[in-house]
């Protein structure tokens, strides 16, 4: 029987042990999407216990502890942080399977120095054990400790980034921190709040002045170091609208009327193409997270608002409409660099294909598929979009791991994801499905675990 997450977890091969301790290990982070709060990078934020740095917006958690029978006092109520904290505890040392457990023992491990099972019995011991190292550690020591060379967090294109301006003004700490920009509510003509949205851009009186204003955020963001944009949506859509018939359907917006299933998918396709076309000219990566159901729960959604842990995997994506949104892009030599991510793991085989379809020698692996993403990126999910993209792509060029995270102890899962590629790729080595070539599986490593990444975004 092997030891609990001892120094070889996952890795079950000489060469699988090998590539990971020489080749993953040693590497540098680049953490090209998350949800860390610049604020909080800026000011140094210090947590008080556990509980605050662990559970306190991660919703990964949340949807865990009810799924566990927890009452939501203990998850986003008014139970003191130790009460919660025990039962999360609870919670973790039951969930056998989750991916939850093994990134929160890696977290444990590596920064905490703890080597056990957090369980219902162990929880006093971790707590005291976490709060006391939590006495030296703050958000930049997190994020220096865990070996991050840049993250690009998510921000809103009526964000002022003053956060990112005094961080880079910072000669004393050396890692980017850049904006990303997510222009969904730009986007979502049929929310009920998108007059007031609007009126945080400016004065938009038509469909052509938006366009402008967002070129504006835009180059704004570049200037200081955006190197790529990100969308959520459903699906990615694709119905074609003159000019005149997207002026039409944005002033009938601002006079009050909602738009029609058919009016609000043209407006969209309209903006994310016109967006689309400068992200190509600014030589930014265009990121597109579709295949979602958000707030299934009303009731929760209520109580908590978005990202309260009730979303879920959808079958909205269209992939006929994916491919001819790219091609629009594509046919006047305007797409920019892309990654595709899908909730839905059935999608992971047309997405490859769809990507093969527009690479061109403007980069390596110019279209990516993303890593597994949010309900996907488990052990599972992880091998199976890698050996679907070595498949029908080329892994070699794949730009790896991201955190998509809110906690700044969520870089374990960078580990957690390099002890599973350097599994896949020693198990076909060992195999005899590729041969043991030492600077050929250094490159793909080294690769995959960071410089992909570098070059990709031009860090």
């Amino acid at each position: 029987m092997k030891a609990f997450m001892d120094k070889n977890f996952l890795l079950s091969t000489e060469t699988a042990k090998h590539l990971y301790r020489d080749y993953a290990a040693p590497q540098q982070i680049i953490d090209f999407h998350c949800h860390l709060n610049p604020q909080e990078i800026w000011e140094d934020r210090r947590f008080e216990n556990i509980t605050q740095v662990w559970l306190g917006g991660d919703h990964y958690k949340w949807r865990l502890m009810r799924s566990a029978g927890v009452d939501e006092r203990f998850i986003t109520g008014d139970a003191d942080d130790r009460e919660k904290f025990q039962k999360w505890a609870e919670t973790l040392g039951l969930a056998i399977g989750n991916p939850l457990y093994h990134w929160s023992h890696l977290e444990l491990r590596s920064y905490f120095g703890y080597q056990g099972a957090l369980n219902a019995d162990t929880a006093e011991e971790v707590w005291q054990l976490c709060n006391e190292k939590l006495k030296t550690l703050s958000a930049r020591k997190l994020i220096v400790n865990s070996g991050v060379k840049a993250l690009c967090t998510t921000d809103d294109p009526a964000d002022s980034l003053e956060w990112h301006k005094k961080i880079a003004e910072d000669q004393s700490f050396g890692v980017k921190v850049l904006p990303s920009f997510r222009p969904d509510k730009a986007l979502g003509i049929e929310k009920a709040d998108y007059p007031a949205y609007l009126k945080r851009l400016g004065e938009i009186a038509s469909f052509s002045q938006l366009v402008e204003v967002l070129k504006e955020r835009l180059a704004f963001f570049v200037s200081l170091g955006c190197r790529v944009s990100d969308h959520g949506m459903e699906s990615v859509p694709y119905a074609p609208a003159e000019p005149a018939e997207a002026e039409a359907i944005f002033r009938k917006r601002l006079a009050g009327e909602l738009p029609t299933a058919l009016e609000e998918k043209q407006f969209k396709t309209a903006l994310l193409l016109a967006l689309g076309r400068e992200y190509h000219r600014l030589g930014v990566v265009m990121q597109l997270h579709f295949g979602v159901i958000r707030d299934n729960s009303h009731r929760v959604f209520r109580a908590l608002g978005p990202d309260a842990g009730i979303d879920s995997i959808g079958d909205a994506p269209s992939i006929r409409e994916l491919a001819a949104f790219l091609g629009a892009l594509d046919d006047t030599d305007e797409l920019p660099k892309t990654i595709l991510y899908s909730l839905n793991p059935n999608d992971n085989a047309a997405l490859v294909t769809v990507m093969g379809a527009f690479q061109t020698g403007e980069a390596v692996g110019k279209v990516q598929h993303g890593s597994a993403w949010w309900f996907n990126d488990h052990r599972q999910g992880m091998i199976d979009q890698l050996t679907t993209l070595a498949a029908d792509g080329y892994l070699a060029g794949f730009i790896g791991m991201l955190t998509d995270s809110r906690s700044f102890l969520s870089y374990a899962r960078h580990e957690y994801f390099r002890r599973i590629l350097c599994e896949l790729l020693g198990s076909w080595v060992e195999n005899g499905e590729y041969p043991n070539d030492e600077n050929a599986l250094r490159c793909i490593i080294e690769g995959i675990c960071v410089k992909n990444a570098e070059r990709y975004f031009d860090l």
